[in-house]
């Protein structure tokens, strides 16, 4: 090191000044460690004049508290996490807003975690993440089932999100907050017939992952489509690679030559219906004129789309309040059993479904 404090390779020297602690605090204001934690803490019994002399040390000494270790102590750390497929698909990134602020409204902080439904991924949250830093996880797992998550999951407090059938034989061991998409999908359909339209088409069939949120979704459709004496044409089941716009798009593009054999589409999701709106209109195909589109998710895009863009909004404050009600009741003891919860949606009509003249 050189004269003027520097390294051999002309670098400041390193200064790694440890932060005062508690004992450093105790022996400035002359007192024990035990009577500086009661003033911290707020417990025991302390005069006030020993307390002003420590607070006063504290501020000076630029202390604070470990509150980590305080809290593992305790048992609870005061963070949750919510583990997502994608934070950037506007549903998920929604969801973590909302439960952001339902939980801070309890007292709790939220760590995000985006898992791209890889299966290791998704196992580490199933299982804790295996450290002991968070006191329970809100989860919407895409590659894993519900009943993976179940034989995966250790004591950590979970709840699960997103509408999966439950393994066969399997009682409900964990809590779940879902909508029913199977009945919104109903809706979703029931409305575009409700225009006069009679050859739909269902867009987002995702048949080599059943268990995920496409499979109700289309459910549904056929469903309405039966219960309105109409036939289900499997042509007109058209399967994504994934819920994106592109995907939308591919998947109309590659069925453009015979797009005059329908009236109707039921995406499912905002997303695909952005990118199928995109490909009919710049190859002269008119929305709503000669093809009404419905979407999912109620996405600020859709809104303000032209024209606006018809969905299933479901309530997605709604969600957020019953997974951290639901987890929090894990972590602080004060719930019973399990609970499937079913949160309200609504369809939002807007242009892109008008009614045919």
């Amino acid at each position: 090191m050189g004269d003027d404090g520097t390294t051999s390779t002309g670098s400041p020297a390193a200064t790694t000044a440890k932060p005062p602690g508690v004992k450093d605090v105790a022996a400035a204001a002359g007192v024990s460690w035990k009577t500086v934690s009661n003033v911290v803490n707020g417990t025991g019994r302390v005069g006030a004049a020993t307390r002003g002399r420590v607070e006063q040390v504290i501020a000076d000494l630029g202390y604070r508290p470990n509150l980590a270790g305080r809290q593992l102590r305790q048992g609870r750390t005061g963070i949750l996490a919510l583990a997502v497929p994608q934070i950037d698909s506007p549903y998920f990134s929604t969801l973590a807003h909302e439960t952001i602020e339902v939980a801070a409204a309890r007292g709790y902080r939220v760590l995000i975690d985006e898992t791209r439904g890889a299966p290791e991924a998704e196992r580490l949250v199933a299982r804790g993440f295996d450290v002991r830093l968070i006191d329970g996880i809100v989860f919407s797992p895409l590659d894993l089932s519900l009943g993976d998550v179940d034989e995966l999951r250790g004591s950590t407090p979970m709840v699960l999100l997103g509408e999966r059938p439950w393994h066969p034989g399997g009682a409900l061991t964990t809590d779940h907050v879902s909508i029913d998409n199977v009945a919104a999908a109903r809706e979703a359909t029931r409305h575009l017939l409700g225009t006069g339209r009679r050859r739909l088409a269902f867009l987002g069939a995702e048949p080599e992952v059943p268990e995920r949120s496409g499979a109700p979704r289309q459910r549904g459709f056929v469903e309405e489509l039966r219960a309105a004496g109409l036939e289900v044409r499997p042509p007109w089941l058209l399967p994504v690679a994934d819920y994106s716009r592109r995907s939308g798009a591919r998947a109309v593009e590659e069925v453009l030559p015979r797009a005059g054999e329908i009236d109707g589409l039921v995406c499912g999701n905002d997303l695909l219906a952005l990118g199928a709106m995109h490909v009919l209109r710049t190859n002269g195909v008119r929305v709503p004129e000669d093809v009404g589109v419905v979407g999912w998710d109620n996405t600020e895009d859709g809104r303000y789309a032209n024209p606006g863009l018809t969905t299933i909004a479901p309530d997605v404050r709604g969600v957020a309040e019953a997974a951290v009600g639901r987890l929090v009741a894990q972590v602080e003891r004060t719930g019973g059993a399990p609970e499937d919860v079913v949160v309200p949606h609504r369809l939002l009509v807007r242009e892109s479904s008008r009614r045919q003249d």
